[in-house]
């Protein structure tokens, strides 16, 4: 089996990616973790407003295994959430990079980027 990692996207060590514009970044778990996961039940998201630090659990996945927290790769104020994951948690598990995503991120430190793991870094810890 071998995930999908798309190369312009950066990814926690934690299995989460952020797709970041600007200051701003979209953020979603990878391929490789809802295929452990499963099928996905249920989100959680967090709320519009909420300031987040890096590494913080901020949204939870309920799958038919297990519930697990999902942590911001990334600091900032969450300024939008991706609705139709929550109302469709199957988007999770079949567009994790696009429909499937959690929520929209203004950083407040863009700089955190530079720890996040590149695309091939990530391949290599999955063993992709």
């Amino acid at each position: 089996m071998s995930s999908q990692v798309p190369a312009d996207l950066k990814y926690a060590k934690s299995h989460e990616w952020a797709r970041i514009s600007g200051d701003t970044a979209v953020i979603g778990i990878t391929d490789h973790a809802q295929h452990e996961l499963t099928d996905i039940v249920f989100v959680e998201l967090p709320a519009v407003g909420r300031k987040v630090k890096a590494g913080e659990a901020c949204a939870v996945v309920e799958s038919v295994k297990t519930a697990s927290d999902i942590y911001s790769p990334l600091s900032g104020e969450i300024i939008a959430i991706n609705g139709a994951a929550s109302d469709n948690p199957a988007l999770v598990n079949t567009e994790p990079y696009t429909g499937g995503s959690f929520f929209t991120l203004r950083l407040s430190n863009s700089a955190e980027a530079e720890a996040l793991l590149s695309a091939a870094a990530y391949s290599q810890q999955i063993g992709a």
